[in-house]
């Protein structure tokens, strides 16, 4: 079967799915329906806002199928009638029931942003910055009724720059995720492809971002904090409070220097704003008060004269 026969439904929602699909189009795969989640209100006015998958589709003149239940009848008919050979999934958001994957012969490939089965489930694009790791990378794999356990066919690993974030990270994988999945899905059509069951013993997992997470531990190293800043770039982003006031930390680095202060102890720096932690100094550049837009720590030192303090930790 060639690309041009091979009819694919694609499923996917946000911008790294958009990536994929693209690069589906341009390599010339006749993807015949996309399915994407349902329009939702955005933003504080509440406008209604389409995916970027839809968004895409609307451009192409593709047909876009956004069921509410992944598992309904009224769904799986709709996509029965596009008589798929294939379906390729990235970051749809939705748990795929048996008779979705069991549908099209030739399976349903998902693009998954990590060298499984490391850093299985929802958020394997910013973890490994948040754990130091010097790669990461994606994995086009068969899927089956668990969470990213199906069958490996092809990976391809990316070094994790040391100024790495989650926003540079998420478009270098989604660029990788995309590119390999072309490769791989000539593969499956000319059945060169191999498929290597995981080893589940070595897998872990990783659940949804929240803005919990951001939330600065200054007994923490001052390593492992300015990880989550630049991880945790540009959602849900880190923060802490001082003088009572929400604080969001946009860029920070780490200073060695020693002190005998508490961890959370602020030191006002020539141009940075200064954390000490369990271990080292986060030295914070870039900053973001409340009510207020990004700026350089100097300025933020310029507009305040009263001590400075740390009102609410991470427990």
């Amino acid at each position: 079967m060639t690309k041009n026969d091979c009819r694919i439904v694609f499923m996917g929602t946000p911008e790294l799915a958009r990536t994929v699909l693209e690069a589906e189009l341009s390599a010339g795969f006749n993807v015949v329906a996309a399915v994407t989640q349902p329009d939702k209100p955005k933003g504080r006015g509440g406008k209604v806002a389409v995916s970027p998958v839809k968004e895409l589709c609307l451009e192409k003149g593709i047909p876009v199928l956004q069921p509410e239940r992944a598992k309904s009848d009224e769904f799986f008919e709709e996509l029965k009638s596009f008589e798929p050979d294939m379906i390729t999934v990235a970051a749809y958001g939705k748990i795929l029931p048996k008779r979705v994957l069991e549908l099209p012969p030739l399976g349903c490939i998902n693009v998954h942003t990590s060298l499984l089965p490391k850093y299985r489930g929802a958020a394997p694009i910013q973890w490994p910055i948040l754990n130091g790791d010097s790669e990461t990378g994606a994995t086009i794999m068969f899927m089956d009724e668990g969470c990213d356990t199906g069958d490996i066919i092809a990976q391809e690993r990316i070094a994790i720059a040391d100024d790495e974030t989650g926003e540079t990270l998420h478009d270098k994988v989604a660029e990788c995720g995309a590119k390999l999945l072309c490769e791989t899905l000539l593969h499956i059509l000319d059945g060169s492809f191999t498929r290597t069951p995981q080893d589940h013993s070595l897998s872990t997992y990783v659940g949804m971002m929240d803005k919990e997470l951001g939330h600065l531990d200054f007994t923490k190293s001052a390593r492992e904090l300015e990880r989550y800043v630049r991880g945790l770039s540009p959602w849900p982003g880190t923060f802490t409070y001082v003088n009572g006031k929400l604080l969001k930390i946009k860029k920070a680095a780490v200073k060695e220097n020693s002190t005998d202060a508490a961890p959370g102890t602020i030191i006002r720096g020539k141009g940075c704003l200064d954390f000490v932690t369990g271990d080292g100094i986060l030295s914070v550049t870039e900053l973001q008060p409340e009510g207020k837009k990004a700026m350089g720590a100097a300025d933020y030192l310029n507009g305040i004269k009263d001590e400075l303090k740390v009102t609410e930790q991470q427990s």
